[in-house]
């Protein structure tokens, strides 16, 4: 399957210039034959967070979900991504996907919240996990500070994910973590990661992009630079089952001792 990394430029707290910007990039990476195409973290307003309960936010995943949804019917992709997403009065990171007939797959609230970029201030936690099909293959849900906490992708992957889907607005100062722990989670839970960085300034923060692509056995497969650019690679999704008979740690778990 060709996948596509939308690794997008956000401007901050502009929702409609962004969802023109990402029309365009979803569009071009159809027309080179993406099947599966990522968009970064809070791609439609960036971290305006004192903003997004004042109009910035979508309204129960409107107005994006249509456009997602129309696109994805049009494209005849999967699109996946995050929105800030006000819901009863509260504010939440919600990453979803949709699938080529329009309809929503798979929504995931954000559980983890960036003390260090206030977040824990104007948003709320999820408190599920999510799962769907893509291609007949189980992908689970995260993004960006949740890759500091993998207890949350092995709960993903004993649930059946085969491949993890992690849109970002991960800093240029902690960029070698983001490095290392993408290669580890998919290392340690032996299933592709797909993870997509924005790039640019939003005034306080720098962005370094470096969405990678990472197969089951830790192996780079695709990584960006450090501007806007959309990221392609080819994956077989075969190889987990291939990996995990070949080193099955999976199986040799003790959760009786931890």
């Amino acid at each position: 399957m060709k996948v596509a990394l939308v690794q997008m430029d956000i401007a901050l707290g502009q929702p409609d210039l962004n969802r023109e910007r990402a029309t365009a990039l979803i569009r071009q990476a159809a027309a080179s034959g993406a099947r599966l195409i990522m968009l970064p973290e809070m791609w439609t307003t960036g971290y305006c967070l004192p903003d997004l309960a004042g109009g910035h936010a979508d309204r129960s995943g409107e107005p994006t979900g249509a456009l997602l949804a129309g696109l994805a019917r049009e494209t005849g992709t999967y699109l996946a991504g995050s929105v800030a997403d006000e819901r009863r009065g509260r504010v939440y990171n919600r990453a979803t996907v949709y699938g080529p007939s329009g309809e929503r797959l798979a929504a995931y609230d954000k559980a983890h919240l960036v003390p260090m970029m206030d977040e824990h201030r104007y948003l709320s936690p999820g408190d599920r996990l999510a799962l769907t099909e893509i291609e007949g293959t189980t992908a689970g849900l995260a993004i960006c500070y949740d890759l500091r906490f993998p207890e949350l992708f092995r709960s993903l992957v004993l649930a059946g994910a085969e491949l993890l889907l992690i849109p970002a607005e991960w800093p240029a100062q902690r960029l070698h973590h983001w490095r290392t722990l993408l290669m580890a989670r998919a290392i340690e839970n032996q299933c592709f990661v797909l993870a997509c960085n924005r790039v640019g300034h939003d005034g306080k923060n720098g962005f370094p992009g470096h969405s990678m692509v990472v197969g089951p056995f830790g192996e780079v497969l695709a990584e960006g630079g450090e501007g806007e650019e959309i990221l392609f690679a080819e994956i077989d999704l075969a190889q987990v089952a291939d990996v995990r008979r070949r080193i099955p740690s999976l199986r040799d778990r003790r959760p009786d001792l931890y």
